[in-house]
């Protein structure tokens, strides 16, 4: 049974994402500049943390923002741009299209970029258990669903299945509808994704990645 799955996570231009975090990052100023820092740094978390997951053999992010590219390109992570179809899902779709052209039976995943308290440990139990489903014959596709139960953090297709992205508002209803088993683990980091201050607020109650803790306390010496 395979042991390892292919990740692909976009990431939106750094001043269109998060819009209901704007004000976050500089108590509620709002400077453009503060809020596109905060997003990459809930982006930078995510990526670490899956880079030291030891069940995800290759990460691909979908960006066409050029600080992105260049950030991530600085540390060795593999970035295409987004292609001529704008929209998450088509950039899931053209992500998992990319890996299943290195390795067409490959096991896929989709990963949402805003996971700032992700521990690889969790992404790896989750993995596992998706691929412990897949192994059985009876489940090719699964998720997990955010702390809300309504969104969806990770999508995951066994190797020869469509990915199928749905993500958007209602998604975990959506994915399950169209066949993916809902995942069961507790993952608390990996279920905690961050659109508004509220969530930033949980995410730090979980323990915050180092480059979004040093965006939100600069103070701290990082």
């Amino acid at each position: 049974m395979m042991s390892t799955v292919d990740l692909v996570v976009p990431v939106k231009h750094l001043g269109a994402a998060k819009s209901r975090l704007r004000g976050a990052a500089d108590q509620g100023i709002g400077d453009a500049g503060a809020h596109a820092r905060l997003a990459l740094a809930l982006a930078h978390d995510t990526v670490a943390a899956v880079r030291a997951a030891t069940r995800v053999r290759r990460l691909l992010v979908i960006s066409s923002d050029p600080v992105v590219a260049a950030e991530f390109g600085a540390v060795g992570v593999e970035v295409v741009p987004d292609g001529p179809i704008p929209g998450l899902n088509p950039a899931y779709e053209r992500g998992a299209a990319l890996l299943r052209d290195g390795d067409p039976v490959t096991a896929i995943g989709a990963l949402q970029a805003d996971l700032p308290a992700l521990r690889p440990a969790e992404l790896d139990d989750a993995i596992a258990a998706a691929l412990a489903l897949f192994g059985g014959g009876r489940v090719d596709r699964a998720f997990s669903s955010d702390a809300e139960g309504t969104g969806t953090t990770l999508l995951l297709a066994a190797g020869g299945t469509a990915l199928d992205p749905r993500f958007g508002e209602g998604s975990a209803r959506r994915h399950e509808e169209s066949g993916a088993s809902p995942l069961r683990g507790g993952w608390p980091g990996l279920r905690r994704d961050v659109d508004t201050a509220d969530d930033l607020r949980d995410a730090a109650d979980l323990g915050l990645g180092v480059h979004t803790r040093c965006v939100l306390m600069p103070s701290a010496g990082c």
